[in-house]
């Protein structure tokens, strides 16, 4: 098996998550970075988009279910969509950074990265 990767960056979602009770009444951003193992040779040999990894469909996907969503924690969330990646698009490796920027006072970014699955 080949060891593309097929990735995503600063993929934005507003999203209802946090603890407190004022995180529970708004919409917050968080930055998704997505990386996806997957073998490029198919798509790439036939230059047919039904061979690819359409990351095009996975960022429409991952947006409306983070849009949907209500977490207490990014751990949560990130779980979730790594299982949702792997799941719905038959992924078989997945490393994601969730980002909540701002959320800590005197740093830039906060967040957890994730990996799930066997890379090959």
């Amino acid at each position: 098996m080949a060891s593309d990767i097929v990735y995503l960056r600063d993929l934005c979602v507003s999203v209802v998550i946090g603890i407190y009770d004022w995180e529970r009444r708004i919409r917050q951003k968080l930055y998704l970075d997505i990386d996806m193992a997957t073998d490029i040779q198919p798509a790439a040999a036939s230059d047919d988009i039904d061979l690819a990894l359409n990351y095009k469909a996975i960022s429409k996907r991952i947006t409306e279910f983070c849009e949907n969503s209500e977490y207490l924690l990014v751990e949560t969330l990130a779980e979730n969509v790594a299982a949702l990646i792997r799941d719905e698009f038959g992924v078989s490796w997945v490393r994601l950074k969730v980002n909540k920027k701002g959320a800590v006072s005197g740093a830039t970014d906060v967040g957890v990265v994730i990996e799930r699955g066997e890379s090959g």
